[in-house]
């Protein structure tokens, strides 16, 4: 018989860690990683890890705050995911299940699964019913909002480090100047080589088909997020409109809002987000709706955890690779041959480098 695993508590810890590549969007530039590291300490010794993306440093404190609340609401009961899932979204419902809510919901999720497979002795991929396998992955660490010979430069160095793919994100002010960038990417880095591009949101849905109509012989596997990420009807006449596909999904706050675009037609393909989906939970959820309706799913972010629920994945699609966490992380994911490959060590592939946490805590 399984011996019952129960919680302890779970600990929310703020960092600020410097990335490798500044990214500039059609939005603004990130140059540092706010992150909220969260474990998850079990009766048995088994300690899980996760960590969040607050975007601006702002959110650090609210949500960590927030998964302390939850940890406190969690204290002595059993490690069952599933019922994690019920009794916070009971406790938080009329507080809304989204923001920061969802983000730290999602961390408490996704630490929770680590340290059940962590005490299982498995990979989080064989705990889910699967193995970990390699999966496609592009490097969407780079090409921000530059000049073409700088954006020929960087889309080298990208993938020199192992990737058959790499995003382009677009959003200039004038759109000659985004088609230009693709064109000289493409030619320096040939045929055989996937590029994607991404809008950020920073457009209309007039613009955003006439931009992607500039775009349709380019050869790019997708167009993303070119407008408002909730305008599902924009969105349908967009898919409707170009030859390229369009992808969405980043933003969805639960599996109900993937299904919500899915019955819309909003889109060719998707990519939830593991910290705005539900964590792995809610990842499985919506895992289930893209095999329904016969749709590629691709991820976005947080490739650590994000490489395994792939692995699970009836429509896996392309990994989103970033290493905006690696100055935390004393393990790599490894990249080889334009595929992620997740670890057959036991969890989640996530461990803390403790002496850079220290260094890059925020008190």
């Amino acid at each position: 018989m399984t011996e019952t695993i129960r919680i302890r508590r779970f600990v929310a810890r703020p960092v600020i860690v410097p990335m490798n590549l500044p990214l500039q969007t059609s939005t603004g530039a990130v140059a540092r990683a706010p992150l909220v590291l969260i474990d998850c300490e079990t009766d048995q010794g088994a300690v899980g890890h996760a960590y969040l993306f607050s975007i601006t440093p702002s959110a650090l404190k609210p949500l960590t705050a927030m998964v302390t609340e939850m940890s406190e609401l969690l204290a002595g009961d059993e490690l069952l995911p599933f019922e994690i899932e019920r009794k916070l979204t009971q406790r938080f419902t009329l507080l809304g299940l989204a923001g920061l809510q969802r983000l730290a919901q999602s961390g408490i999720d996704m630490a929770a699964w680590d340290a059940l497979a962590r005490s299982r002795g498995l990979p989080l991929a064989r705990l889910l019913g699967g193995a970990p396998k390699p999966v496609k992955a592009y490097n969407s660490k780079g090409l921000g909002i530059m000049p073409a010979g700088a954006a020929v430069e960087e889309a080298h160095k990208l993938l020199a480090e192992g990737f058959q793919a790499a995003k382009i994100r677009v959003g200039r002010p004038d759109a000659r100047e985004d088609l230009a960038v693709v064109r000289a990417v493409r030619k320096a880095v040939g045929d055989r080589v996937t590029l994607m591009c991404d809008y950020n949101q920073a457009l209309t849905v007039t613009e955003a088909i006439r931009r992607g109509e500039m775009l349709d012989d380019e050869g790019l596997t997708w167009i993303e997020e070119p407008i408002r990420h909730d305008d599902y009807q924009g969105y349908a006449r967009i898919a409707d409109a170009l030859r390229t596909p369009l992808q969405i999904g980043e933003n969805f706050d639960s599996a109900f809002s993937m299904q919500t675009a899915l019955a819309a037609e909003a889109c060719d393909y998707v990519m939830p987000d593991v910290q705005r989906i539900g964590g792995v939970t809610g990842w499985l959820r919506a895992a289930s709706l893209a095999h329904a309706a016969g749709i590629e799913m691709s991820t976005h972010l947080f490739s650590e955890v994000s490489a395994h629920l792939l692995c699970v994945t009836p429509t896996a699609h392309w990994l989103e690779y970033v290493d905006w966490a690696d100055a935390v992380l004393s393990t790599r994911l490894t990249i080889k041959d334009g595929f992620a490959l997740p670890s057959e060590e036991p969890g989640n592939g996530i461990v803390w480098d403790e002496a850079a946490v220290t260094k890059y805590l925020v008190e």
